[in-house]
């Protein structure tokens, strides 16, 4: 008989499979305007089939505990969660709001954005995120918008037409000045790290302070891995510092483009749940990158993209709010929908 306790074995939450379950959605996608952005609302827009509300993830060695919003604001009491990333974290954070409040108008949050700089400046169109606080249980929930998760500062601060330095190597300013606040932090990034969104924000590749020359990391996902490795070692190396706080990071949350990318005519029709699959039975994550640069450190994975990859018709896909055929977006997904799974994932390991 082994002495160690059934209980202290991890679950593996990515392995396991989608189960229909009629007490789906957490929340309605109609009724959560206080957090739900409308572009992401596809109850508000001509998309007539909601089956893909109705499915929970079910890990196949494990029972994933079932989220309340009052459960887990009571576990989050005095504490602050942030989420730190691309606007799939900006989706996990809108959802993690609906649930918590399912989804229903509350006067028991506080806007807190200040106390972080989140702040609309001069000639932007909206702050660089959102931080609310739970009255009741003094819960904080934020979200800073950083695509690259790594540090961007403008090379020439007078010019207004500036290169920005994207330092491959240092963390971005927020999180080494706030870091200390926090006490549950999810970290991601991924769908901006290609040719187009680099020379569009005209950020230029730096390490160790200066213009990067390593040809090497010219190559995109090159840059990626060097700075997913760079923020999860300098995320672990100030836990011991904060001894409370527990790190998470999400791994790449899958495009699902069949015929051509999101600029050359990409769709994502299906409508029909689990057509693409069921199950996933593999072990290892189906996002080696950061998998690997989580190993061995105290950051723990959050492996969300073997269960999001079964679901391609939970996209936006071509509905909109105007109507107006147009790109499709294949990229992010309906609210209420597959991040609320993410969520769940999260609260049972915080």
């Amino acid at each position: 008989m082994s002495d160690v306790s059934p209980y202290w074995i991890p679950c593996n939450y990515a392995k396991g499979k989608w189960v229909p379950d009629n007490k789906r959605p957490l929340y309605s996608g109609f009724r959560c305007k206080q957090w739900l952005s409308s572009m992401w609302a596809c109850r508000m827009m001509q998309r007539t089939d909601f089956a893909y509300e109705q499915l929970r993830w079910q890990p196949k060695d494990c029972q994933m505990e079932e989220f309340e919003g009052s459960k887990f604001l009571r576990r989050m009491q005095n504490k602050t969660l942030a989420f730190v990333g691309d606007s799939l974290g900006r989706q996990q954070y809108q959802s993690m709001m609906c649930m918590v409040s399912g989804g229903v108008e509350t006067n028991d949050v506080e806007d807190v954005g200040k106390e972080y700089g989140l702040i609309v400046a001069g000639g932007s169109a909206r702050p660089n995120g959102w931080a609310y606080r739970f009255s009741s249980t003094n819960t904080t929930i934020l979200y800073y918008w950083s695509a690259s998760l790594c540090d961007v500062e403008p090379i020439d601060v007078n010019n207004p037409k500036t290169d920005y330095a994207m330092h491959l190597d240092r963390p971005p300013a927020f999180l080494r000045q706030f870091l200390h606040k926090f006490d549950v932090l999810v970290l991601n990034t991924g769908h901006h790290w290609n040719r187009g969104k680099l020379n569009a924000n005209r950020w230029v590749m730096h390490v160790g302070g200066v213009p990067n020359t390593d040809r090497k990391l010219a190559v995109i996902w090159a840059a990626k891995n060097l700075t997913i490795r760079s923020v999860v070692s300098w995320v672990d190396s100030q836990l011991p510092k904060h001894p409370g706080l527990k790190v998470f990071f999400r791994t790449i949350s899958p495009r699902h483009f069949f015929g051509g990318e999101w600029n050359t005519g990409g769709s994502c029709d299906n409508t029909k749940p689990m057509s693409v699959g069921k199950e996933i039975l593999e072990e290892e994550s189906s996002d080696p990158v950061t998998a690997s640069a989580v190993k061995g450190t105290r950051v723990k994975l959050l492996d969300i993209t073997g269960p999001s990859q079964l679901r391609d018709e939970g996209h936006i896909s071509r509905y909109s709010l105007t109507a107006k055929p147009g790109m499709q977006d294949c990229l992010h997904w309906c609210l209420p929908g597959v991040p609320d799974t993410w969520n769940e994932m999260l609260f049972a390991q915080i």
